[in-house]
C-alpha cells in the first residue's frame, strides 16, 4: 500500500485486517513520525555516547542538574478510577486466545504486550492491533481447533494497558517519506488512533506501559507524543496515563525525573526486574567487579536489587504514584503437582515481600498465579485500593547501594551455564518462529530473561570467569555445552519440531549475541534481521 502523501505500508496478511491499516490511521502514524523521529534518533545517539562513557571508565550517579526536581514539592495526579486498584496485573502477548484468557483471569489489569513478549512479525503486529480493537468493543472471540473450545469475554474483565515497543526498535514494514518508522510510534499510533476515543466513551482511557527508558529525556519525548496525539484527536490532555518500567540501570538514578517528565500523564513506575539485571550487566560489562553469579542466584533480595526495589516504592509514594512489583514468571505444570506446590510457595513469598515493602500491585505471567498473588496483596491492602499513602521515609539509598553488584552471593556453576545456553537457544528459536513468550522449564521466558542468559555468557567469557569446579569459561567451553544442549533438545522434541525451529538461524543469532567479540545492544535487533 502506497498513499499519495509519502506513506508506504506492507499489506496485511489477511484482507479482513485492512481497516487496521486504513489511510487515516497511517496518516496519523506518519504525523508522529515526521514530528518525533528526528528527536528519537538524537536520543538513541545519546544512549550510545553514554554507553561509550561508561566503557571508558565512567559511572552512574544521581544527576546534579536535576536536583531541583528531586527536592521539589510536586505530585502526579491521582489515578483514574479503573487504575486505582492494580494489585495483580497479568501480562502477555496480543495473541487472540491469550488476550481473552488474560482479560478473564481475575487480574486487576492486563498488559497487552507488543514488546518483549511479542515477535514483531508483520502478522503479529497487525493482528495484535485488531485484537485490541475487538477486545475493547467486546466482540473478541476464539474457537480452538485443539481443544474444541469457544472463548469469549466474561462480564467482568481486567482493565487494558498496552506496552508498545521501546524506542530502539524499528518497524520496517512501514515507511514515511522513504524512512522506516519506529516500532514504538507505530504501536502507539495505531492503538491510539483506533481506540483512544472508544476507551474514553466506555469510561476508561488509553493506558500504556513504557519500556526500556534510559533517561528522563526519553520520557519527555513520550510526553510530547502524548500531547500531540491528544490534541490531534481532540482529547483532553492527561487522558493518556503511562506507567514506566524502571528496567534499565540508568533509569534507577532518575525515577523522580521520569515521573516529572510525564507530568499529568504519569501513572507510576514498575520494577522491571529481569531487564534491570540485564541492563546492569550491559552497562558495566567490561568491569570484572560487576561479574554476576548464576542467573537463579541474582534474586530480588540481593543488595543491589533490594536497593533498587525499595527506592522505587519510596520515590513513587512520595509523588503520589503507583509502585508496581516485578514478574512472577512461573507457569504451572499440568503433569507434576509437586513442582507447582513448591513454585507457588515461592511466588507467595515474593509477593508477600513486595506487598509488605509497600508495593501497590505486582505482575504475573499465567492466570493460575493470579489468585495466590492476589491473596498476598489482599492480606496487606485489605479493602484499600492501594497503599500510596505509605511513603517509606525510612528508605535511604545511595548510588553505591544501586551499584553494589559485587555483594551478590552465589557461584558460577556448570548447571547455571547450561541453563543460560539452553534457555537462550530455545527462546531465540521460539522468537524466530513468531512466539515472543514461551514456557521453558515451567518459567515464562521472554526477551528480557533471554537477555540475562546471553549477557551472562558474554560477561563470563569476557572476564574468564571460573566455574565452581575450577574450569574457565571460554568460547570453546560454551560451544561444547551448546552442542550438548542442542543435541538433547533435538532428541526431546523430535526431528520435525527441531527442523521447524530454524536451528541454523537460531544458532547463528545465539553465537552472535552471546559469543561475539562485540556486545549487541539487544538480541532482538540481531534476530529481527531474520524475521519475515
Amino acid at each position: 500500500m502506497i498513499t499519495p502523501d509519502g506513506i508506504e505500508a506492507a499489506p496485511p496478511h489477511d484482507p479482513q485486517f485492512a481497516d487496521v491499516l486504513s489511510v487515516d490511521a497511517l496518516r496519523f502514524v506518519a504525523g508522529l513520525h515526521r514530528r518525533f523521529e528526528p528527536r528519537r534518533r538524537e536520543l538513541l545517539a545519546a544512549r550510545r555516547e553514554r554507553d561509550a562513557a561508561l566503557r571508558a571508565g565512567g559511572t552512574l550517579d544521581f544527576l546534579p542538574e536535576t536536583r531541583e526536581i528531586r527536592d521539589g514539592d510536586w505530585n502526579v495526579p491521582p489515578p483514574p478510577d479503573d487504575l486505582a486498584d492494580r494489585r495483580v496485573e497479568i501480562t502477555g502477548p496480543t495473541d487472540r486466545k491469550l488476550v481473552i484468557n488474560a482479560l478473564n483471569s481475575g487480574a486487576s489489569t492486563f498488559m497487552a504486550d507488543f514488546e518483549d513478549a511479542n515477535t514483531p512479525t508483520w502478522r503479529n503486529v497487525v493482528e495484535g492491533q485488531r485484537n485490541m480493537i475487538d477486545a475493547i468493543e467486546r466482540t473478541i472471540t476464539y474457537d480452538s481447533e485443539v481443544d474444541d473450545h469457544h472463548y469469549e469475554l466474561d462480564e467482568d474483565t481486567a482493565t487494558l494497558i498496552v506496552r508498545p515497543r521501546g524506542w530502539h526498535l524499528d518497524e520496517r514494514h512501514v515507511k514515511v517519506d522513504g524512512e522506516i518508522v519506529a516500532g514504538a510510534l507505530l504501536d502507539f499510533g495505531l492503538y491510539f488512533f483506533h481506540n483512544a476515543r472508544r476507551l474514553v466513551d466506555k469510561g476508561s482511557g488509553p493506558y500504556f506501559y513504557l519500556p526500556k527508558l534510559e533517561h528522563h529525556i526519553e520520557a519527555a519525548l513520550w510526553n510530547e507524543v502524548f500531547l500531540h496525539a491528544q490534541d490531534e484527536l481532540g482529547l483532553d490532555r492527561g487522558t493518556v496515563r503511562a506507567t514506566v518500567l524502571v528496567e534499565t540501570l540508568p533509569a534507577a538514578f532518575q525515577m523522580e525525573e521520569i515521573l516529572h517528565a510525564l507530568r499529568e500523564h504519569s501513572a507510576g513506575l514498575n520494577a522491571g526486574r529481569w531487564d534491570y539485571i540485564f541492563s546492569t550487566i550491559k552497562c558495566f560489562r567490561d568491569r570484572p567487579e560487576f561479574l554476576t553469579p548464576d542467573r537463579d542466584d541474582v534474586k530480588m533480595t540481593v543488595p543491589f536489587m533490594r536497593a533498587y526495589t525499595e527506592l522505587l516504592v519510596r520515590t513513587c509514594h512520595r509523588r503520589g504514584a503507583h509502585a508496581m512489583g516485578g514478574m512472577a514468571a512461573f507457569v504451572p505444570s499440568r503433569k507434576d503437582p509437586s513442582v507447582n506446590e513448591q513454585a507457588i510457595a515461592g511466588v507467595r513469598e515474593d509477593k508477600q515481600r513486595e506487598a509488605t515493602d509497600g508495593y501497590d500491585g505486582t505482575w504475573v505471567a499465567h492466570p493460575d498465579i493470579v489468585a495466590p498473588a492476589r491473596e498476598e496483596f489482599d492480606a496487606v491492602l485489605g479493602d484499600r485500593a492501594n497503599q500510596i499513602d505509605r511513603t517509606r521515609e525510612d528508605v535511604e539509598v545511595s548510588a553505591g547501594d544501586l551499584l553494589d553488584v559485587a555483594a551478590t552471593p552465589g557461584e558460577i556453576t556448570e548447571a547455571g551455564l547450561r541453563n543460560d545456553v539452553a534457555v537462550g537457544f530455545q527462546y531465540i528459536s521460539f522468537w524466530l518462529g513468531g512466539r515472543g513468550a514461551a514456557a521453558i522449564n515451567n518459567l515464562m521466558e521472554d526477551a528480557a530473561t533471554a537477555e540475562i542468559s546471553r549477557s551472562q555468557l558474554w560477561q563470563w567469557i569476557r572476564h574468564g570467569a571460573t566455574l565452581a569446579d575450577g574450569r574457565t569459561v571460554t568460547r570453546d567451553l560454551v560451544r561444547e555445552v551448546l552442542d550438548e544442549e542442542t543435541a538433547r533438545i533435538r532428541e526431546e522434541v523430535g526431528e520435525e519440531t527441531w527442523a521447524a525451529g530454524r536451528p541454523d538461524d537460531t544458532r547463528e543469532v545465539f553465537e552472535r549475541v552471546a559469543l561475539g567479540e562485540d556486545f549487541p545492544e539487544f538480541l532482538t535487533l540481531v534476530a529481527y534481521e531474520k524475521v519475515d
